[in-house]
């Protein structure tokens, strides 16, 4: 499947932006939050981010990143945060509570404190589409967050 546009997309620049920009992970399918993350890193260091300014830290799982992100958030020290996960359908219902709750803490998060959060949590019916959106054959979700909390903590500083 190929990704929902065809053309060339341009990589997120950073401008006049102080502070660190954070990748936050869940623990969970270790080898697609790995992949996750190394596109969330590349992305942040293609768009000018310095090695020094990024800061990785982890939460046993999705559920867990709003909790987490807000702690950050509240520091004052980030420009953007990177929010990264896997949450894979099962047999219960388990799955859309935990997407629920994480989509929604995080956006709340962003909103309640303006520090700009890039989604990155796969919310998938199988491993497969899991493994297609970390790095596959419809791109990496990890850089499409770093994209997004790039151009956010940009339009941010720019405005601001």
């Amino acid at each position: 499947m190929a990704r929902s546009s065809d053309a060339p997309r341009e990589a997120a620049r950073l401008g006049d932006v102080e502070g660190d920009f954070a990748i936050l992970s869940a623990r969970f399918h270790e080898d697609l939050i790995n992949a996750l993350r190394a596109g969330a890193r590349a992305r942040l260091l293609d768009a000018g981010v310095a090695e020094g300014r990024i800061v990785e830290e982890g939460v046993p799982g999705s559920f867990e990143l709003p909790h987490a992100a807000r702690t950050l958030a509240s520091t004052g020290r980030y420009a953007g945060i990177v929010a990264l996960g896997a949450v894979i359908k099962g047999e219960s219902a388990h799955f859309e509570y935990v997407c629920e709750a994480a989509t929604h803490g995080l956006m709340r998060v962003m909103l309640d404190t303006g520090v700009p959060i890039g989604f990155g949590v796969l919310t998938v019916y199988d491993l497969e589409q899991a493994h297609a959106r970390a790095g596959g054959a419809v791109g990496n979700i990890g850089e499409d967050a770093a994209d997004a909390v790039v151009r956010l903590a940009s339009l941010a500083a720019a405005v601001g």
